[in-house]
Parts: structure tokens; sequence; C-alpha cells
């Protein structure tokens, strides 16, 4: 079976995964409904990849890392090995995804812009689910940046969380 990634992700209604300084605090003042689904989306993943700038985000956000279940992989320019939860990625996406684990059959690709960018020129995303938050932030870190080729989708469905927009792609 071929490996699937999904982008998984938030952006305000104008386009924006967050302010131009990497703050996400816009997020908490939209009312949703529980968790958005992303309880059971996360199960369905085998394992996560973000990149460097992602990943230091996290770390300072939450007291505890919030993927220990699952394997997570980190692309950076700098860090090499291992640290106590990420395996760090120096390497090309399609070299990647060739020497992924076998049994990584679903991965998340949790963002940010840069690596999305690496993984669509790539041309290895296969599905998009983007919660379209209402806010308009006017500018800050888009979610797709220039530069990336031409794509198809089709959306396969639409889903309603309070006042957040939940659609689903997949490639066409």
């Amino acid at each position: 079976m071929k490996k699937k990634i999904v982008v998984y992700i938030a952006a305000s209604l104008d386009g924006y995964i967050a302010r131009e300084n990497g703050e996400i605090d816009w997020l908490q003042s939209v009312e949703g409904e529980g968790d958005n689904g992303y309880e059971d989306f996360y199960e369905t993943c085998d394992a996560v990849v973000m990149g460097k700038a992602t990943y230091d985000h996290v770390l300072k956000l939450t007291p505890e890392f919030p993927y220990l279940d699952k394997k997570c992989y980190v692309f950076s320019r700098s860090a090499q090995g291992k640290d106590q939860y990420v395996e760090f990625v120096n390497e090309s996406v399609a070299s990647f995804l060739n020497n992924l684990d076998q049994d990584a059959k679903k991965i998340w690709l949790v963002g940010g812009a840069e690596i999305l960018a690496d993984f669509l020129k790539a041309e290895s995303v296969d599905e998009f689910i983007i919660s379209v938050i209402p806010v308009l932030l006017g500018g800050g870190i888009p979610l797709f940046k220039q530069g990336i080729p031409e794509m198809d989708l089709k959306l396969t469905d639409m889903k309603q969380y309070g006042q957040i927009a939940q659609l689903y792609y997949k490639r066409g």
C-alpha cells in the first residue's frame, strides 16, 4: 500500500497559518465544537512530520510533547540524529519517503509552510484537511507559499464545528 501524506491544518479565512512572528493565538478566539474532529483524525495516523520551526513552537506551547505515541520526524537543515521525541531528517522529501518505515501508511504533515511547500514540490501530498477559522489576519505566514506547483483538487467532504468550516480535498 502506498504511503498517504495528509495535511491537517488550520488557516485564517485569508489564508494564513500564523502571524508574522509565528504566533497562533488567534486560533483560540473562535468557537468550535469539542476537538473539531482532531482525535478521530489523529488516531488514523501512523507517523507525524513537521518542520523544525513548527517543532520548536510545539515544544514552547505544550508542557508535554503531544505526539509521544507516534513516530515523529522533523525536517531540519541543522539538527541531526534524534532527541527524546523525534528523529531529525536531513534529506529530500523523495529520499525520506523512500526510506520511511513500511508500517507508516498514513503520515500527518503537521506544518509549517516551508515543509508543506517542499512536499508539494515533490508532488507528495495526497489529501488536505483545512479548518478555516473565521478570522482575517491581514498578513502573516501563508498556508501556501509562492512557487508551488499547480495541483487539481477534488472536494470530498465539508464539516462544520461551531464557527469552523473544515474542508476535505484529495488530489484530482
